[in-house]
């Protein structure tokens, strides 16, 4: 087959006046696209970079793929943006690898997708989103639970997450909400902290989905109030380990499978996805957020080292999302 894939690169926000350093997080490295690239053609297909925006909109008619593989996180900060390529290669009619654009948009908002997902009988952590800055001297934080967790509501690859997102205090939680809804101009979600287990869930296929590997994030310093943030992940060698799978005790690994097989199914989600938990000392888990479209990257995207650990290559992860993908439009690579 004649393989597109569509992805945006990372630019240097600092040199860009204006923008957090970690405005173009969610985009991927050279590299990332390199090792695509190598483990679509492994299989035996033809690939053909169509890269992201105005350029896509070019090549992706000049090119005429078979199939998209799709990794572009979108432009700009409109929180439909993941949904930008798909809904572009659904009008030309071209199949493509992932969710689709409806999914795309509600997983990227993190308040609806919680909702979505708590009507699906999925615990998550108490929660509130903060529109305006005007808002948060009218909210009734004395019954809020704290400590307390602040994130951009349409962010992902843990934008805006960093370690002093953890807050203890009413007054901490206000300074914070009021810099970072000026610094990445959109609400802010106020997410009750869970302590306990840092857990991440790879899926893959369709009608149903199975769950790849569960696998647990463990601080190297053994901190009781660990964020897996931004700084954790930049360098996550050197500050944690991970374990796949994960040591948790039999009924909790069950019901953190049986929730995210809902999870994926209830959101619409297609071929692939990583979704995040905690679990508390009791045992309990709580959905954080899901990721329809993980990173790739072959050194240090979430969903490839956990199916690494379980003895996959990274080009058998690769094919296996592109063979998902094919059986929904009726073809096997």
């Amino acid at each position: 087959m004649k393989i597109g894939l569509t992805y945006d690169i990372k630019q240097q926000a600092e040199q860009l006046q204006g923008l957090t350093d970690d405005a173009f997080e969610e985009y991927d490295a050279p590299e990332t696209v390199e090792a695509l690239e190598k483990a679509i053609s492994f299989a035996g297909h033809d690939v053909v970079r169509l890269g992201g925006g105005a350029e896509f909109l070019t090549l992706v008619q000049k090119e005429k793929p078979d199939l998209v593989f799709n990794i572009s996180e979108g432009l700009r900060n409109y929180r439909s943006r993941e949904a930008q390529v798909p809904s572009v290669l659904e009008m030309l009619d071209i199949p493509y690898t992932g969710s689709d654009p409806l999914t795309l948009a509600v997983c990227l908002e993190k308040a609806l997708t919680k909702q979505l997902v708590a009507t699906a009988g999925v615990d998550t952590p108490q929660w509130c989103v903060m529109n305006t800055i005007a808002e948060l001297e009218k909210y009734d934080w004395l019954n809020f639970p704290f400590p307390a967790f602040v994130k951009p509501l349409h962010e992902g690859s843990s934008k805006g997450i960093r370690n002093a997102s953890r807050v203890n205090s009413i007054q901490a939680l206000k300074e914070l909400v009021r810099s970072q809804i000026n610094l990445y101009c959109q609400p802010m979600m106020v997410e009750q902290y869970i302590a306990g287990d840092e857990i991440t869930v790879g899926l893959i296929g369709n009608a149903p989905p199975v769950v790849l590997g569960i696998m647990r994030v463990i601080p190297l310093n053994d901190s009781p109030d660990f964020v897996y943030s931004l700084e954790v992940k930049r360098n996550w060698r050197e500050l944690v380990r991970y374990e796949c799978p994960a040591k948790l005790a039999p009924s909790v690994l069950r019901r953190i499978e049986e929730n995210s097989v809902s999870v994926f199914q209830t959101l619409g989600i297609r071929d692939f996805a990583r979704i995040d938990y905690r679990v508390d000392g009791e045992g309990r888990p709580y959905f954080l957020e899901v990721n329809p479209l993980p990173g790739l990257n072959p050194k240090s995207g979430d969903i490839v080292l956990l199916s690494q650990a379980l003895g996959w290559s990274y080009e058998q992860l690769i094919n296996t999302i592109i063979n998902m993908a094919g059986g929904r439009y009726s073809f096997v690579s």
